[in-house]
Parts: structure tokens; sequence; C-alpha cells
């Protein structure tokens, strides 16, 4: 059963495991009087489900989407630039609040250096703010990765969203790595270490 934080946000990210593409981080503020109902861990809801809460959650709560690029992903370690992604969406959260938000309840076991925030493993699941949060940042970064789509249409993004299937494992060796892969990600390394020799 989900609970609100009522004055507080709720953080969390979407793509720490794909090949290719950013991670994306939200970051949300439930006001009083908003239908939690329907909200839920957006790995646990499916895509149809996930769009119109995506809107709902737009149209009626404060909130903000921040990424870190595969660039920073390949520079920092996928943790950190999670992190980094989580940070920028409260921040600009917060510049855009008349009233600064009295706490942050990240998703995961780690917070964002700097940041008064408390993680809570499987937030998703117990606070609103965070599974709202998680609902706007797989939502928004899954339509970014179908854009990729038709700049990388030998990639297959539109079906697999950068994640590693043997789709997209098998498009790697077909057509190596475009601009939007993660350079430092195992699979993707060993390919390009492949075609070195």
């Amino acid at each position: 059963m989900l609970e609100t934080r009522p004055g507080c946000i709720g953080l969390d990210e979407a793509g720490r495991g794909p090949l290719a593409g950013p991670v994306v981080a939200a970051a949300v503020m439930i006001p009083a009087g908003f239908d939690i109902s329907g909200l839920n861990d957006s790995k646990q809801m499916s895509q149809e489900e996930r769009e119109v809460q995506y809107d709902r959650i737009v149209a009626g709560c404060p909130h903000a989407i921040a990424m870190a690029s595969p660039e920073e992903i390949d520079r920092m370690n996928i943790l950190q630039a999670s992190l980094l992604a989580m940070r920028r969406a409260a921040e600009e959260l917060s510049e855009g609040l008349e009233t600064p938000y009295e706490h942050a309840y990240v998703d995961g076991n780690r917070i964002p250096v700097g940041m008064d925030a408390t993680a809570v493993v499987k937030g998703d699941a117990l606070i609103a703010e965070i599974a709202a949060a998680s609902i706007l940042a797989k939502t928004f970064r899954d339509r970014l990765m179908v854009e990729y789509a038709s700049e990388f249409p030998e990639y297959g993004f539109e079906v697999h969203f950068g994640y590693p299937t043997p789709p997209h494992l098998e498009a790697l060796k077909a057509h190596g790595a475009c601009a939007i892969h993660r350079m430092s990600f195992a699979p993707v390394q060993a390919l390009l270490q492949l075609e070195l020799f």
C-alpha cells in the first residue's frame, strides 16, 4: 500500500541496465488531493498503464525530469551517473517550487551527494512520490529510445529500449556501436575489442 509524504519529493531513475541511451531520473511532489490510486512501481505496470499515469502525474504534480548522457555514464560509471541525474531532477524541481520541499526520498540504497534525503529500498512500491517518479522516468526514457530508433533504425531500440537482448547483441555484432552506446559496458567493450583484431 503506497503512502504519501506531504511536502516531500520522490526520486527514481530508469535505465541503469541498458547498453545504450541515457539514464533518466525524475523528481515528483504529490500535492494534497491528488489521487494516488493507480500509482505503482513502474516495473509492475503495463506500458498502457504507465502512459495513463504519466499524463496524470505531469498534469497534476510538480515534477522534473533529468538525464545523464552515455558519455557521462562512461566517464563516471552508471551508479554515479544515476545519482547525478537524480540530483539534477531534484534541483530542477526545487527551482520551480514556491516553497522548498522538506525532504527527498530516493529509491534504492544510495543518495546523491549533498542532498538531505533518505534512501528507501523498493521505495517505488512503498512511497507514492517515488512510484510517481519511477513512472515518469521509465515512460520518458522509453519514449526517448523510440525517438532514437528512427535515428539508428538498425538496432531495434523501439523494441528493447537499449537493454542487452539477443536481437540487440546481434545488431551490435552486425553494425558495431552507435553514438548512444555506452562504450564502458562489458558487451559493448567486448565487441569493440573484437573489432581491434
